[in-house]
Parts: C-alpha cells; sequence; structure tokens
C-alpha cells in the first residue's frame, strides 16, 4: 500500500500495516478502520488533515505537512505481520525514509513499527528501545516518538487513551513545526 499525505512532510506516521476491512479496502493508510478514528481526529485537532474523519479514498481528506505509511505494505495473515514480512517490506519503508528530510519528525505506532523504522535506517534496536511517548534522535539528525498504537485493542482496554495520543502527538507536532 503507497503512502498517503503530503510529499514534503514535517511528521511521518509509520503504522503496523493494512487492516482488512479498513485501508486494504479503501486503498488510502487508516482509513474505513477503527484506528483512523482517532488517528484523523487527532491530526485534524492539530492542523494536519483537513477534516476529522476519513471513510474512503475519494471522501476529500486531505494532509498537510504530515505523511501516513506502514512498516509492512500488505495485509498480514490474522492481522499480525510475520518477522519475514517486515524484512521484506522494509527497503520500501528506507526508500520512504530517505526521501524525507532529517527535520521530518517520525511517529511511530507500536514495537513493530518502531523496530521497522530502525531497521530501514541501520539503527541497533538495543540503543532505542519502544515506550509510550519515548523520543529517540538518531545520528543522522531524524528524530522519531513512539505511541501505542491507535488500535481498537488498546483504545478498548486504555491501554491508549484519547489524551495520551493527543499528547504524543501535540509533542510531536511541537518539534515538527520548530524544526526540531
Amino acid at each position: 500500500m503507497a503512502p498517503f499525505g503530503d510529499t514534503d512532510p514535517r511528521l511521518l506516521i509509520v503504522g503496523l500495516a493494512p487492516g482488512l476491512h479498513g485501508a486494504n479496502a479503501t486503498g488510502r493508510p487508516f482509513t474505513g478502520d477503527h484506528a483512523g478514528i482517532l488517528l484523523y481526529r487527532t491530526l485534524h485537532e492539530f492542523g494536519f488533515a483537513s477534516r476529522p474523519g476519513s471513510s474512503a479514498a475519494d471522501d476529500g481528506l486531505v494532509l498537510r505537512g504530515c505523511l501516513i505509511t506502514n512498516a509492512v505494505k500488505c495485509v498480514p495473515p490474522g492481522n499480525k505481520p510475520q518477522p519475514d514480512e517486515i524484512r521484506n517490506c522494509n527497503p520500501y519503508l528506507a526508500a520512504e525514509l530517505a526521501g524525507i528530510g532529517t527535520a521530518c519528525i517520525i511517529l511511530a505506532l507500536g514495537a513493530i513499527a518502531h523496530d521497522a523504522v530502525l531497521s530501514a535506517l541501520g539503527l541497533a534496536r538495543s540503543k532505542y528501545r519502544f515506550a509510550h511517548a519515548a523520543e529517540h534522535e538518531f545520528p543522522n539528525g531524524m528524530r522519531m516518538i513512539d505511541s501505542y498504537h491507535c488500535s481498537r485493542y488498546n483504545t478498548q482496554t486504555r491501554r491508549l487513551t484519547p489524551d495520551m495520543f493527543r499528547s504524543v502527538v501535540a509533542r510531536a507536532a511541537a518539534l515538527a513545526h520548530s524544526g526540531h
């Protein structure tokens, strides 16, 4: 699945993989699935999305200063990517990361996205541990902020609340707008 959004982003959001009934059906990341409800509402709140929701690829939603992609580019079996799928898709993520400036803030949604970014940049996972709201500065000048994924499971179990997510996106937005 191709990334969606601004081709010159200040914020790059890296998700897990297209959802079977969401992005896989609509053709756009986080569109038509539960995770997209919180994501697009929050992006709209911080000025990155032209509207607070997304239901279809042709619904008029525009992202400004933000690009959304996934660590895995196709729907994984059981909605859980296997290590070989992550590895096979990593060159695509590496190319996407190479195409953005070092001033772009990366928001990794979940540990799999976090690890995929590190792999795509050739960085050791042991030096950059995933934790919600953790911030990482890389030797090339890029910065990444971690968040629990905004999935239905995480929001329904309250592992990730809307306020927690809003706080992480607020920090990413502040860094993105400041050029960090």
